[in-house]
């Protein structure tokens, strides 16, 4: 697959998605999003991946969305354009393959929304993000509302929605919107270090982790918990099972073939 507005290039079983509007600190315009969407269901049923690292060209991993675009939207064309970036950026969230958002530099409002669709992000010391949508007269309309205070709580997200303020990597870490904040030299080496170590493990178990999760995050405990049984009982069905626990008594590494 060719892209205009992304690079995609597999190492090692790892796909590097980078989105590449440098000039326009790869802001988001409709053909990037419908990009994203085609790269990340390439890396989900591509047999030489096992994981994807997302980033960004230059000094943004994403500043935004394209706002020449959104200014003459009618609330019809704004309904459908959040909707289908929202359904892209799920495909991300929902991978079975694990996903980490590299951040580079500017990350923000659908930038940062791309982000946190992310299993992981790890940044870069210079990084900088915020969801400045209420200085424009809009809300993020690519998660933000729903994912920020999932992942720092709902006090610390309403701060950020309501002034729009742009923080810096150390905070986001405080906060927890980011993973990992590391030099700006060691970034790259960093998230493929931490991808490495995941995709090392058995791929219908990494998987699982990820369903378990997603599907039962906001459910009572006990609702969550039939889930997490679910997958316990679907896993121990698989050949990678009996590698995994093979390998383990015979004190070897497990070679697993992801069935």
């Amino acid at each position: 697959m060719s892209y205009q507005f992304l690079t995609f290039v597999v190492v090692d079983r790892i796909a590097t998605i980078t989105v590449n509007r440098p000039d326009k600190l790869n802001a988001l315009n409709d053909a990037t999003i419908a990009e994203l969407g085609v790269a990340i269901d390439e890396a989900r049923t591509r047999d030489d991946v096992a994981g994807v690292l997302l980033t960004g060209a230059g000094r943004a991993f994403v500043a935004g969305a394209d706002i020449s675009e959104l200014e003459s939207q009618s609330p019809l064309e704004a309904t459908r354009r959040s909707r289908a970036g929202q359904l892209i950026f799920r495909r991300y969230e929902t991978s079975p393959k694990p996903t980490i958002a590299v951040l580079n530099g500017f990350t923000l409002g659908g930038g940062c929304e791309l982000a946190m669709a992310c299993h992981l992000r790890i940044a870069s010391e210079s990084a900088k993000l915020g969801q400045p949508e209420v200085k424009l007269g809009i809300v993020p309309g690519y998660g933000g509302t729903q994912r920020l205070p999932r992942l720092i709580g709902r006090g610390a997200a309403l701060r950020l929605l309501l002034t729009g303020e742009m923080i810096g990597a150390a905070e986001a870490f405080r906060l927890g919107l980011v993973d990992q904040v590391v030099a700006p030299d060691a970034l790259l080496e960093t998230a493929t270090q931490i991808m490495r170590a995941m995709i090392a493990n058995a791929p219908l178990a990494l998987a699982g982790c990820i369903e378990a999760l997603d599907r039962g995050a906001e459910l009572p405990m006990d609702e969550g918990c039939a889930i997490e049984a679910d997958q316990f009982g679907l896993l121990s069905s698989t050949s990678d099972m009996r590698e995994g626990m093979r390998a383990f008594l015979e004190k070897r590494p497990p070679v697993f073939t992801g069935r």
